[in-house]
């Protein structure tokens, strides 16, 4: 008999089991990691729910599940709030319709607007998708010279013109560094940013599974820096921020490139340049990489709601709020931005 139960937090010995089985399922991600739960409930107090589906003593599924409740944006349960894949993750169609139906159940008691699953596959044809969202991964080969060859001729010119500047790059042992390229640069862009303590959480959480790598300039001033993940053979650049210098030097390119080139040294497989919204900068920026975009199945149990919500730069209502949070000083955007920004998710 298969069962369904709640991951408790703080229960060690079932995280450990958790996560042997995230690890070992070819279909799981990153953001399937018990470490979530913590890292949620830690910094944002965010009401959670690892849902596990337990079969003779041992786990065949998992659906790790949060929920979001704001004044702004609304009332959700998502797998999973500000990871980019997520959904159900079992050893069989059985399982897998099992911990999803304790999910709608859920939703419904808690009085959600909406169930959200990030998958990276189509999973029910029959409920409403988000499709903004694409996501970019790639092979990386053995040789560094030959990554180096795989960039386009354009993207392989900067990366060269970024050497030729004489950047430099090295991994930090804290987030000082990226936090502030981070906040400077989604401030710039009219969006809130996380709190420095989301990133110090994910580090002290991860470990040597959570990097931050910084590039520097010849006389040490930082410009460009990136916050990734690691998971079994892939990377996962992540987070990032650059200065306003870092587009003349170079530097965006030089450090995907550093990050691409310690990946190698590394023997990992795959790079995963993460999601992007269609018909934006970034998207532009991974294909001229030469990464090819991959739709996801953001998919919907809408219970209170009649559409699929839009809770992103891209929405038209949002363009005031963009313009005037441009203007906000930076300490004060910092100060306001974390209270905003646990209600995206």
């Amino acid at each position: 008999m298969t069962t369904v139960q709640r991951l408790a937090p703080g229960d060690g010995r079932l995280a450990a089991a958790w996560d042997e089985y995230v690890f070992a399922h070819p279909q799981a991600t990153f953001f399937h990691r018990a470490g979530w739960q913590r890292v949620l409930r830690e910094v944002f107090r965010h009401d959670t729910h690892f849902l596990y589906a337990e079969r003779g003593g041992r786990i065949v599924g998992v659906l790790p599940l949060a929920r979001v409740k704001s004044l702004l944006f609304g009332h959700s349960l998502a797998s999973l709030p500000f990871a980019v894949y997520g959904g159900v993750v079992a050893d069989d169609e059985e399982t897998a319709l099992l911990l999803e139906a304790a999910a709608e159940r859920l939703g419904r008691e808690a009085g959600v607007e909406h169930l959200e699953l990030r998958q990276l596959a189509r999973r029910h044809e029959g409920w409403p998708r988000q499709e903004l969202y694409v996501t970019f991964r790639k092979e990386i080969l053995p040789d560094e010279e030959a990554n180096m060859l795989a960039i386009p001729r354009k993207q392989r010119a900067m990366v060269r013109k970024g050497l030729k500047n004489g950047l430099t790059s090295a991994f930090d042992d804290g987030v000082e560094r990226f936090f502030a390229l981070y906040a400077d640069n989604v401030h710039r862009h009219g969006t809130p940013a996380m709190p420095q303590r989301w990133f110090q959480a994910l580090r002290r959480e991860f470990g040597d599974d959570c990097s931050v790598l910084t590039v520097c300039a010849p006389d040490g001033r930082p410009l460009s820096s990136v916050l990734s993940f690691y998971f079994r053979d892939e990377i996962l650049p992540y987070y990032a921020g650059d200065d306003e210098a870092a587009r003349d030097l170079a530097a965006n390119d030089f450090k995907y490139w550093e990050l691409m080139r310690h990946a190698c040294a590394r023997g990992l497989k795959t790079f995963d340049y993460g999601r992007s919204k269609q018909g934006t900068g970034p998207y532009a920026f991974k294909k001229n990489w030469g990464f090819e975009p991959t739709p996801l199945a953001y998919e919907y149990r809408l219970f209170t709601r009649e559409s699929v919500p839009q809770h992103n730069p891209s929405n038209a209502k949002y363009k005031l709020l963009i313009r005037a949070w441009r203007k906000m000083p930076l300490a004060m955007a910092n100060a306001i931005g974390p209270h905003i920004v646990r209600s995206l998710g």
